[in-house]
This record gives structure tokens, C-alpha cells and sequence, in this order.
């Protein structure tokens, strides 16, 4: 079993979240339209960007034990939310730089579905919510 924590704390700003994990801080926020200041990423984008990055550290792993020519990535995650139906749609795109035989793109692409991140999002998902003791 593997644990993370973060802390997302907020104070009279709107919208402004700072997101912390251990030491590294990054901001999230909303929109200027949603009321934000648009100063960081919003929250589904942070989702989104969650499973990009998980995809590009895994892929570079894989590549660099298999000795696959990989020089570099780019990996393009677009999220759509459908609130009528309660739906959200996942759409992942993969760019690779390099001299990849066939065989190694292919491989490259089922490892993808293989990182952490894609494992969370795809299997069942349990929220539980307390409040601190005071």
C-alpha cells in the first residue's frame, strides 16, 4: 500500500488554492469567468495533468530500462465533464520523439495504461471525509 498527502488550503481569496505535497507548492484556481484569477490551474485541469504527467514519468522509465530510443513526449489530456448524465470522458493523446521501431511504439502504448495514476482513475474509487477534532 502506497500513501500520499496533500493539503489544499484556501483563505478570503477567490479562488485562489495553494496546493502543497511535502515542499512542493503549486496554485490552483478558477477562471477569471468563475469568479477566479486565473493565477493557476484549475481543479480538473490538475486532474487532467495528473494523468499526463504520470504517463510521461512512466513511459521515460520504461524507455530508459529497455534501452528505447525515446528522446521525448509530449502527452495531451483532455477532460470533458458531462454533469447531465454525470460523466466524464478521459482523453489522453501521446506524442513520441525518436527512432521507434513499430513494435516499441506499440509497447510504449500499452505501458501507458499501466501508470499509477491511470490504475487510480480506472478502477473503483472510495471517499471518505471527516472532520479535524478541533
Amino acid at each position: 500500500m502506497s500513501t500520499v498527502q496533500t493539503t489544499a488550503s484556501i483563505g478570503r481569496d477567490h479562488y485562489r488554492v495553494l496546493l502543497q505535497a511535502g515542499k512542493n507548492t503549486i496554485v490552483g484556481d478558477e477562471p477569471i469567468d468563475k469568479g477566479g484569477a486565473d493565477e493557476g490551474m484549475n481543479p480538473y485541469e490538475i486532474l487532467a495533468a495528473s494523468l499526463g504527467a504520470c504517463t510521461c514519468a512512466t513511459l521515460r522509465m520504461y524507455a530508459d530500462r529497455k534501452d528505447i530510443p525515446l528522446d521525448g513526449m509530449t502527452v495531451t489530456v483532455t477532460l470533458e465533464r458531462n454533469e447531465e448524465i454525470n460523466m466524464t470522458n478521459l482523453k489522453r493523446q501521446i506524442e513520441f520523439a525518436g527512432a521507434l521501431t513499430e513494435a516499441q511504439t506499440q509497447r510504449l502504448m500499452q505501458i501507458a495504461d499501466k501508470c499509477p495514476v491511470h490504475k487510480v482513475l480506472t478502477n473503483p474509487i472510495q471517499i471518505e471525509t471527516t472532520l479535524k477534532p478541533q
